[in-house]
């Protein structure tokens, strides 16, 4: 499993003396018990499946929506289609060579771009990663959450980025930041891969360093190199529909289960654990950034609660399969406090636009949440942390403490160097090669219209959309560049 160990299974008997890590992943039967299992297990599988399709839905419609509602209504298609966009992108990238780069044989940062070369070799056979499902259910599950990474990002750069700078600068950031953090935390000898021997031992159940801190880390780059939207601090930039927002946020909370639950890998009680920190985090980090508004303010709000549940949800990822009900509880509470504090105090105080937070939220929650894990991760939560054996054939404890803790801080330090200085260096690559901000004008009319000529909300009239409407309906631009179609003379 993926940063977990499950060593008994109550639902399957022979399973119990199967020990599955994230690197090695696959210790096997003995005796007659491993002749006798099967090589695929229909329920794990489907369980995969299901959990690879929720993390999908984690970015469309789940992110799509939450960002979308957060910006003003001339920027929500182009915000929207961030998301969606790179659905696409991000799976052929996976598809060609990202997988291979993240899990292939390789050295401690990166394996072989060659080795799974468009998939070759990622068949129906059980990999080294996950022993009971194919391979390749576990290369789809893996590209769900190298698809959401990037989108995160665009929380930083919306309302003012190129759609063309967009695209470039995730291909780029895809390939040399999030595929060989891949390898690094869950990749056969990676750097962090605790499971397989690792330099640094660090504890990253789902994704803190490799999803959160990764994309939270890049998206305050991106903001401080692109620069303010035109009249920040001076007008009001109030979300257009925080309806939107909500229904996105509930898809995300819905869609984390498989997120976290599914990376145990396996329909066991691994999965289980990870299911239930995963929803008591978000229930207290919901409560708790609502609480603050309330005490502050006199009222909660609905911004600040979904706001809370998804910091929630952040600072539990990589402790998910690691902690306790009543750690999940406390962790939750702290990344509702804290990200409300960066939200609210520290963005303002430092003056920075990261427009929807993507920083605060997720580089903040992501940070806190793989230190708190080197606090309290627990044996009672996860046996296998008790005796991990090293490379060098030294055993130690990974159980929440002073070393553990050290072990946390140098993966979140190396994760925050590397994620900051390559991000940097891609936008000056990407600024030179099609520049990275649309101009002033394109800014102030909106990047629906300028950067894709199409408006989210249109009336019939006004619009031109008619009868049928559609792909092929004129829309603004068209009607203004036509007076006659702009009289209603589409039919002459």
């Amino acid at each position: 499993m993926r940063g977990h160990r499950e060593v008994s299974s109550i639902r399957k008997p022979w399973l119990a003396a199967l020990a599955v890590s994230a690197g090695a992943l696959g210790a096997g039967l003995a005796g007659a018990e491993e002749a006798a299992a099967p090589a695929v297990d229909s329920g794990d599988n489907a369980w995969l499946l299901v959990c690879s399709a929720l993390v999908l839905m984690m970015t469309a419609p789940g992110l799509a929506l939450f960002y979308g509602g957060l910006v003003r209504q001339k920027n929500v298609l182009s915000t929207m289609m961030h998301s969606v966009f790179l659905m696409g992108l991000v799976s052929v990238l996976w598809a060609v060579y990202g997988y291979s780069i993240a899990f292939a044989p390789g050295n401690a940062f990166f394996g072989s771009p060659t080795h799974y070369f468009l998939l070759d070799g990622v068949g129906a056979e059980p990999s080294g990663y996950a022993a009971t499902v194919p391979h390749q259910t576990f290369m789809l599950f893996q590209m769900m959450f190298a698809i959401i990474t990037p989108a995160l990002i665009s929380g930083a750069y919306a309302e003012r980025v190129k759609f063309s700078a967009m695209v470039l600068f995730t291909v780029l950031w895809s390939t040399f930041v999030y595929f060989p953090l891949a390898h690094m935390v869950w990749g056969t000898g990676g750097l962090f891969n605790w499971c397989d021997g690792a330099k640094v031992p660090a504890l990253d159940f789902a994704g803190g360093t490799v999803v959160h801190i990764s994309s939270g880390i890049s998206a305050l780059v991106f903001a401080l190199v692109l620069g303010k939207r035109k009249g920040y601090m001076k007008e009001p930039m109030r979300p257009h529909n925080l309806v939107l927002s909500m229904v996105g946020a509930a898809l995300l909370w819905v869609g984390w289960f498989g997120f976290n639950a599914g990376s145990a890998l396996s329909a066991g009680s691994g999965a289980s654990q990870a299911f239930a920190t995963t929803h008591f985090a978000s229930a207290a980090g919901a409560l708790a950034w609502a609480g603050l508004e309330w005490l502050k303010l006199g009222k909660p709000s609905a911004l600040g609660t979904i706001s809370g549940l998804v910091a929630g949800l952040v600072c539990i990822t990589p402790a998910a399969g690691f902690v306790t009900i009543p750690s999940a509880l406390l962790i939750g509470l702290a990344a509702g406090s804290v990200c409300f504090v960066a939200v609210t105090k520290i963005k303002l105080a430092l003056g920075y636009d990261d427009s929807l937070d993507a920083f605060g939220v997720h580089g903040v929650g992501g940070t806190l949440g793989a230190l708190l894990t080197g606090l309290l991760a627990s044996a009672a939560a996860n046996p296998a942390i008790e005796k991990v054996k090293l490379a060098d054939g030294q055993t130690i404890s990974m159980v929440g403490g002073g070393a553990q803790f050290v072990n946390q801080l140098l993966s979140v330090a190396l994760t925050l160097a590397l994620a900051a200085a390559a991000t940097f260096a891609i936008l000056k690559v990407v600024n030179a090669l099609v520049g990275l901000r649309v101009d002033e004008d394109a800014e102030l009319a909106g990047l629906d219209l300028t950067q894709h000529g199409e408006e989210a909300y249109t009336q019939a009239l006004s619009a031109g959309v008619g009868i049928g409407g559609g792909h092929g309906a004129p829309g603004a631009a068209a009607l203004s560049a036509s007076p006659k179609l702009a009289e209603g003379g589409a039919g002459d």
